[in-house]
């Protein structure tokens, strides 16, 4: 995820036939996931998760070698087509968080699921330091290594799965299977409700503010190392808090922590109003990493906690459709807004959104046991 937040706007900017275009690979990106979720949801439902996260390797692959092809042949077509294959990958790698739930106890369901996203805290610091490494690694063509880089990451990752072993999904009837797809009724449950709104807001403010961060550094005069920079630390703060997110849950209740992951992000929004020099993109940034985590994994959790093992398939793949949704609105706004209007005006959205969130969020929380 680090190096395609980095190659697809600087691939974007190299190829598209217009600045306003450059951030389109990365909406398309934030669109595959939106169309794989549920597909990939009901496929590991039906054929199990080992399944299901093959799938999503073969996507990266396919999607990393259009990259390359992309960039030899100038096509900025070609690159909008591997992003959405590798928008696909990362739709199906978001289901490794209810995963590592289903193999604990209810009780440390939060744990499980705050550090399966440690994991993101090893691609902060490879991904971004990889990319600078592989990128040049056709000299001739800038940036195609780094997505010949994605390759390998990818195959390499098969081994971890082969050796992994996880539960074989229940077994259900064709009818029972046809009943449950054509009641929605469980997801007007108001802790799913509250779980989808959630996740739905944390991931999309995240890639509403971090998807033109670097165009926006650089169109700021500061340099593409920079630019990397910052985006590895939001990385990292993204993911580093997960390794005691979950145990803060597990003792303080799941609300309080989700709580203080959407002050943490109003926190960011008014941190990347504030300038734009680059302590204010690092402070925003790290601090939209830290809301992010509590919001995304504290409605990871409320939504594990709410649904039985029939529900999950259709559940979560909802979950994550409705998340993808928001999640390209917010891309393909971002896009528009920094190409028209600039990053004060972008930051002054977030703002306005996050506060009005905040205020459905807290009138809701307080109707859920």
């Amino acid at each position: 995820m680090p190096m395609l937040i980095i190659l697809g706007g600087l691939a974007g900017l190299m190829l598209a036939p217009s600045i306003a275009l450059a951030t389109l690979p990365a909406s398309l990106q934030t669109l595959a996931g939106l169309l794989a979720a549920a597909p990939f949801s009901l496929l590991m439902g039906k054929l199990g998760r080992k399944t299901g996260f093959i799938t999503g390797v073969a996507c990266a692959v396919v999607g990393a070698l259009i990259g390359v092809w992309a960039l030899f042949a100038g096509s900025f077509i070609l690159l909008c087509i591997a992003h959405l294959a590798l928008g696909a990958a990362l739709a199906c790698y978001q289901y490794f968080r209810f995963a590592a739930a289903e193999t604990v106890s209810t009780e440390w369901r939060p744990v499980a699921i705050s550090l399966m996203l440690t994991s993101g805290l090893i691609a902060a610091f490879v991904g971004p330091q990889m990319f600078i490494v592989a990128k040049d690694a056709f000299a001739q063509v800038p940036l195609a290594g780094a997505y010949a880089a994605l390759v390998a990451f990818s195959l390499i990752g098969l081994i971890p799965l082969a050796l992994t072993r996880l539960p074989n999904p229940p077994k259900i009837t064709p009818q029972s299977l046809k009943q449950r797809l054509s009641s929605l009724s469980v997801l007007k449950r108001k802790p799913i409700r509250l779980a989808v709104g959630l996740g739905a807001v944390s991931q999309g403010i995240m890639v509403f503010l971090m998807v033109p961060t670097p165009l926006a550094m650089i169109g700021y005069g500061l340099s593409e190392a920079i630019a990397g920079d910052v985006i590895r630390w939001h990385v990292v703060a993204m993911f580093a808090p997960s390794f005691f997110t979950g145990f803060l849950i597990k003792k303080f209740g799941v609300k309080p922590i989700a709580t203080i992951g959407i002050a943490l992000l109003v926190l960011s929004s008014i941190a990347a109003l504030s300038g734009l020099t680059s302590v204010h993109f690092y402070g925003s940034l790290i601090l939209l990493g830290i809301g992010w985590n509590f919001g995304f994994i504290g409605a990871t959790t409320m939504l594990a906690n709410s649904v039985s093992e029939e529900e999950k398939a259709l559940v979560q793949g909802a979950n994550d459709t409705m998340i993808g949704l928001v999640s390209t609105l917010c891309a393909f706004a971002a896009g528009a807004i920094i190409a028209g209007f600039g990053w004060a005006v972008l930051a002054g959205v977030s703002l306005v959104l996050l506060v009005l969130a905040s205020a459905v969020f807290l009138k809701e929380a307080r109707k859920v046991t």
